[in-house]
């Protein structure tokens, strides 16, 4: 089972998206690498998040 281990966002002038990222990019690693090795394309598999993080944002876009 993953642990999500996210430290709070910064405050004050920091870049938001840059510090999301970086807590993200290892738990992105790690599930891409688990799904390359068990046969799947790396480019299928980071495609595939784009597009559900796309979805996420289009439909929390529409409950505003």
């Amino acid at each position: 089972m993953m642990r999500f281990n996210f430290e709070g966002p910064p405050v004050g002038e920091g870049d938001m998206s840059a510090e999301c990222q970086r807590q993200l990019l290892p738990l992105v690693r790690e599930i891409v690498q688990a799904a390359v090795a068990s046969g799947w394309n790396q480019d299928d598999v980071l495609l595939a998040f784009v597009e559900l993080t796309w979805d996420l944002y289009e439909k929390r876009r529409g409950d505003l």
